[in-house]
């Protein structure tokens, strides 16, 4: 962070922004009294010069009214969205999001907590009870992918479809859905509850596993008929395997459980021949760790597999973040990621204890070698 008095003069004013960076960064222009005007730019100095240094153009000028300019670097645009988060919520009040646009993504809820569970799309994380926590599988990159995936997960199951609070009764006039044997039909007692809640545990292990879970089951049934000689029913269980698989590729990138939500941003650097490396585990960000390509005080080449390897065992799992600080950084980690403008790499794990260190070595060395081609061309 970078922190200097504004001077009066124009002349001044003008000798202070060439001695700015050009590059990505988050500043705050406080005036005498008041919140600061707050903004992110991946071209510092050019910005700053359209709001301190009067060009006769219109717009907005703040010469004369900020008295100091505070501004912190950034190698990346995920970097900098990180930082303007972090900003916002320290100087813009609960408006924060709005003032920063920030908007929530949407995640695919299913509700473990009532009595007949369903699922819903939400843009908000909750608990929901103690004995029957809510399952929540995202980000999405939208509303529409999120229905799609809903509706076509769906479909392999029988659990409801309908929102309504369930008074079950024989006298329930039932839906669609259950005339066609798409639903348990608990609307209308054909099932307890307990027997529907084995269904939606069957739902809650397919999203939990990434679909893992009715894949084994549908492809052993197809190995076990095969070996039966029941060519036919091995060709049905095969398109029951080809179907879910279908489904699973309804679901956008990032979409997991986020109890389980696993993933790691390589990002070029503020400070030359270094990346920043962004880690996710357990569904809760968990910051940036600068890795440098600076040999040993020896001359020594030290291992980069060795060196992932010793920063990754470092990332904690017990995360101490609130459900609010999830949420915002999810929305800001989803956006970078789902965007046109990503800037950098993101691999999304499965499984933590196996995390894909060729893939990572990969990945780290492309982003270092086209940000040495950036500094090269000087852009």
């Amino acid at each position: 962070m970078v922190e200097t008095a504004l001077p009066a003069d124009p002349g001044e004013i003008a000798q202070l922004l060439e001695s700015i960076p050009n590059g990505p960064a988050v500043f705050l222009l406080w005036p005498r009294e008041g919140a600061p005007y707050m903004a992110r730019t991946n071209v510092l100095r050019r910005r700053l010069s359209r709001l301190l240094v009067d060009s006769g153009r219109g717009g907005l000028n703040l010469r004369g009214t900020a008295e100091r300019l505070e501004y912190h670097l950034a190698g990346s645009k995920l970097e900098s969205r990180f930082l303007h988060l972090d900003l916002a919520r320290q100087h813009l009040g609960a408006d924060y999001r709005r003032e920063i646009r920030l908007r929530l993504p949407p995640y695919l809820k299913l509700l473990l907590a009532n009595d007949f569970p369903r699922t819903q799309i939400a843009a908000r994380l909750s608990r929901g009870s103690a004995a029957h926590p809510n399952l929540y599988v995202g980000p999405f990159r939208n509303r529409a992918t999120t229905a799609q995936f809903e509706s076509a997960f769906l479909d392999l199951f029988q659990l409801r479809r309908c929102q309504e609070d369930l008074t079950p009764s024989p006298e329930h006039p039932g839906c669609i859905y259950g005339e066609m044997g798409r639903c348990m039909r608990p609307c209308q007692q054909l099932v307890g509850v307990e027997e529907y809640r084995s269904e939606a545990a069957r739902v809650a292990d397919f999203l939990r596993t990434s679909g893992r879970s009715l894949i084994a089951a549908a492809a052993g049934e197809r190995e076990r008929l095969s070996a039966d000689m029941d060519f036919e029913g091995a060709a049905h269980a095969h398109q029951r395997v080809m179907k879910i698989e279908e489904v699973l590729g309804w679901r956008d990138e990032m979409a997991r459980d986020v109890e389980a939500l696993h993933a790691i941003a390589i990002v070029p650097s503020a400070q030359p021949e270094c990346v920043e490396l962004g880690w996710l585990r357990n569904g809760y960000w968990r910051g940036f760790r600068r890795l440098d390509f600076i040999t040993a005080d020896d001359g020594r080449a030290i291992s980069l597999d060795s060196r992932l390897r010793e920063m990754a065992a470092s990332i904690p799992a017990q995360p101490a973040d609130s459900t609010t600080d999830r949420m915002d950084r999810l929305a800001v980690l989803s956006r970078w990621f789902y965007s046109s403008w990503c800037d950098g790499e993101m691999l999304v794990v499965d499984d933590w204890e196996k995390l894909p260190w060729r893939k990572l070595v990969n990945a780290v060395s492309r982003v270092a070698g086209a940000q040495r081609t950036r500094v090269s061309k000087g852009t």
